[in-house]
């Protein structure tokens, strides 16, 4: 017999399970206990777990970068350009996600949100764990910055090692050195711990890629991949300071930064700067 509602209505299929007494459910998968029992706010305004909410899936979203962008430095090692690109595509979708967080926070009033600031004491996003691994493995390497990570064991060492490997970009350098063209020396064996620097021979070597893209395709399309990243990386940080301004304007940060100006200075720094200095010289 049919419901008399069917237009607006889904029976139940027999061959649903229903039973998880001695199966692993949904819930057990992806330890939804735990992570939806997370949310702890510290005072008892209703806007805080939108704030708590927000930074939480953020961090889960930057692991997930970090665990793409390493995968990405493995295959290219391995010379294995396809599904490097799958994965760092991806990552540019991710940012692309982060981007869009800000949207939903920047609801949160000023107003609404001086009623609980002073809850989050000198927490502060520039902690994240997450967010400064993604920079080291892009290339923006500052050893000072793990300094705020030394209470966290794991963390501290987990940067540390990061910051002492080459990054993505010192990879992709000693792939294009390995393919034939004339890199400095110095780029190849260079303290990974410092911040990356332009070099000429590495704008040169680009400069041939795109003038021979035919030729370097790969190389070609792995330099617009990573071009990708920058953008949508740069999209999600002016996002955020724009999302920070309308909120408290040019407070301090709860951390301890200048706020807005301390994030403006992050719109400076690019990832990879011949990349972006060769399109003045085509």
């Amino acid at each position: 017999m049919s419901c008399p509602y069917s237009s607006n209505y889904r029976e139940m299929e027999d061959s649903i399970k229903t039973d998880f007494k001695d199966d692993m459910s949904y819930a057990d998968y992806l330890n939804l206990e735990q992570i939806l029992s997370a949310q702890q706010p510290q005072s008892d305004q209703h806007d805080e777990m939108l704030f708590i909410v927000i930074h939480q899936a953020s961090e889960l979203w930057l692991k997930l970068a970090g665990h793409e962008i390493t995968a990405a430095v493995t295959m290219l090692k391995n010379a294995e350009f396809g599904p490097a690109f799958k994965v760092i595509s991806r990552v540019k979708q991710i940012f692309i996600q982060l981007t869009q967080s800000w949207n939903i926070l920047s609801t949160l009033t000023p107003v609404d949100y001086l009623k609980f600031r002073d809850s989050l004491g000198h927490s502060s996003g520039f902690q994240s764990h997450g967010y400064r691994k993604m920079e080291f493995l892009l290339g923006n390497k500052n050893q000072a910055l793990i300094k705020v990570h030394e209470s966290n064991s794991a963390a501290y060492d987990e940067l540390t090692a990061i910051s002492n490997a080459p990054s993505i970009y010192d990879e992709v350098i000693r792939i294009m050195a390995a393919s034939g063209f004339d890199i400095d020396n110095s780029m190849l064996e260079r303290d990974f711990n410092q911040p990356y620097q332009s070099n000429e021979s590495v704008l040169n070597a680009w400069l041939e890629v795109y003038r021979n893209a035919d030729k370097h395709f790969e190389l070609y399309e792995l330099a617009e991949k990573l071009m990708d990243i920058e953008d949508a990386f740069q999209q999600w940080r002016f996002k955020h300071m724009y999302t920070v301004q309308r909120v408290i304007g040019n407070k301090m940060g709860t951390g301890g930064s200048s706020g807005v100006a301390f994030l403006k200075k992050a719109l400076d720094i690019s990832f990879f700067p011949e990349l972006l200095e060769l399109r003045t010289k085509l």
